[in-house]
């Protein structure tokens, strides 16, 4: 049996094991990002990235693997030079662009991508490199280059008084803003505080304005997820976003605040400035952990009753008289239809509050990949009548995963892509291994998802407006999809376009010690 690498490449021998391992760590020490798709499966996934262009995108391996490259463009879809890289992968031939891509945090970034086609022995091409270089500076300097030459100096007086108005106009914003607002100075003294911090947490304005932060208030600010934040985090990673602190303060309690932090970097008087923004969510999250519990017991609460209701149900069918009529068994068959969607339903919340609570289990064992796909498959098509699903590709491997958790996620895919696609009669579910990850995709031609609502697609209770006005449901299938692949170290995403269909795929990592990393 032929061995692999942990890239997922083919090793014949082991002179050609030390070259390719050679070959690894030359092109991870390269300062250029490095990819590898492979030309030969669908949509040209990536099937090697080495560590340069991991830190240039921001995401990391296991986030990589498995996509086409356009997911660096997120929404921005419209620049001509997709379009030369797009007929350059058609024609196989190479080409050089620069394109704008987005990190994983969302900053743009330019990049000037080399990109060349590899061939086999015949001739056809089995894979693209793609070399990747940020010159974010560089366009940044072509900007400001052409706005200097635009500026004129008669314009500098009138954009002084511009700048006055703004800065007016600006504080008085902050101080209506509701959430709390500091400006600190790099050795984290207060040089402003709105009214809204200052009322937050009955301070004056005398004993904040210049003093230091920790020692606001007799130290109730000395907290050392907030030292973690403003000396390890925000030098190395500006700006830090939705940082949770948990504090108990002397004179106001308990106080779960997320905190938002920029380091202002001009030139000047506000070079190396702090803007911290704190943001009080105790009660929110009181609220939300209410809720969270209120569908736990409602849930647990309801299932008993129902489970008496199903036994009384199935009762009635065993004890049914011969000459039934027709209408005793419609509505016999009816009423146990809807005990299972109603039993369907609750476990899908306990689903839920296993998750918000921290409690889902995984049973790990390992199984074969493609048979669980195609038996999950046949157990769809007898109720899902109106659609044909067609697998396409394999695998060929076995996975370590809980087997149960998987099959729950290819039923609501499988479903979702039935349900939002009445009026085509056919669904894919593509099969392939791409390095180390086993990837599944499921596609459908039916509505599609737009661009806005394909950011909240598996967020907990979301639903889209145009799907909830037609279709009924809760909005939580993809959540508990996305939990269960992210608790198996996988990855899980859509690429759709409203009107022509959707397609959702996962990776999962093949082996344990890939979970693991």
């Amino acid at each position: 049996m032929t061995p692999f690498d942990h890239h997922g490449f083919s090793l014949g021998s082991e002179n050609l094991r030390q070259d390719f391992d050679l070959l690894t760590k030359a092109l991870d020490s390269s300062a250029s990002g490095i990819i590898i798709t492979d030309n030969t499966q669908p949509d040209n996934p990536i099937i090697f990235c080495n560590a340069a262009f991991e830190k240039i995108s921001g995401y990391r391996r296991s986030e990589i693997i498995g996509h086409n490259c356009r997911f660096l463009q997120q929404q921005d879809r419209s620049q001509p030079a997709r379009a030369v890289l797009a007929k350059a992968v058609e024609e196989g031939r190479e080409c050089t662009i620069q394109i704008r891509n987005y990190r994983k945090n969302g900053d743009l970034f330019w990049n000037e991508l080399y990109m060349a086609p590899v061939r086999d022995s015949s001739g056809a091409v089995t894979h693209f490199i793609g070399v990747q270089n940020d010159i974010t500076s560089r366009k940044k300097a072509e900007i400001e280059l052409k706005e200097q030459k635009q500026t004129m100096e008669q314009q500098i007086e009138k954009r002084t008084s511009e700048l006055r108005d703004s800065e007016a106009f600006l504080s008085s914003i902050i101080q209506t803003v509701r959430e709390g607002l500091l400006v600190l100075d790099p050795e984290f003294k207060v040089i402003s505080a709105n009214d809204h911090f200052l009322r937050t947490f009955k301070v004056n304005r005398q004993e904040t304005i210049g003093k230091d932060l920790y020692e606001l208030g007799n130290g109730q600010w000395n907290i050392e997820k907030l030292k973690e934040l403003l000396i390890k985090i925000l030098p190395t990673s500006n700006p830090v976003i939705d940082f949770e602190v948990e504090h108990d303060f002397p004179h106001i309690g308990k106080k779960l605040m997320l905190l938002n932090a920029y380091r202002v970097e001009l030139e000047g008087q506000y070079k190396d400035q702090i803007l911290l923004a704190i943001e009080d969510i105790t009660e929110r999250r009181e609220i939300e952990r209410r809720k969270d519990d209120f569908l736990s017991i409602a849930s647990h609460e309801l299932k008993t009753p129902l489970t008496t209701i199903k036994g009384f149900v199935q009762a009635l069918e065993r004890m049914k008289p011969p000459g039934a009529s027709e209408k005793y068994n419609l509505t016999l068959a009816k009423v146990s239809l809807y005990v299972d969607r109603l039993n369907n339903l609750i476990t899908d919340l306990l689903d839920v509050s296993r998750i918000q609570s921290g409690n889902i289990e995984l049973h790990e064992e390992s199984f074969d990949f493609d048979k669980m796909v195609r038996e999950t498959v046949e157990n769809l098509a007898e109720s899902a009548t109106s659609h044909q699903v067609i697998i396409k590709g394999s695998t060929k491997t076995h996975i370590l995963a809980d087997e149960s958790h998987i099959v729950q996620v290819l039923n609501n895919l499988i479903s979702n892509a039935i349900k939002y696609s009445p009026d085509s009669a056919q669904v894919e579910v593509y099969l392939s291994k791409v390095s180390e990850y086993v990837k599944v995709s499921v596609t459908d031609q039916g509505l599609g998802i737009s661009p806005e609502d394909q950011r909240s697609v598996f967020d907990r209770f979301f639903r889209g407006g145009e799907i909830q006005k037609r279709y009924p449901g809760m909005g939580i299938g993809l959540y508990i999809c996305q939990q269960i692949i992210l608790n198996h170290g996988g990855t899980i995403w859509v690429d759709s376009e409203k009107g022509k269909g959707s397609t959702f795929s996962f990776t999962l990592p093949i082996e344990r010690k890939a979970k693991n990393e």
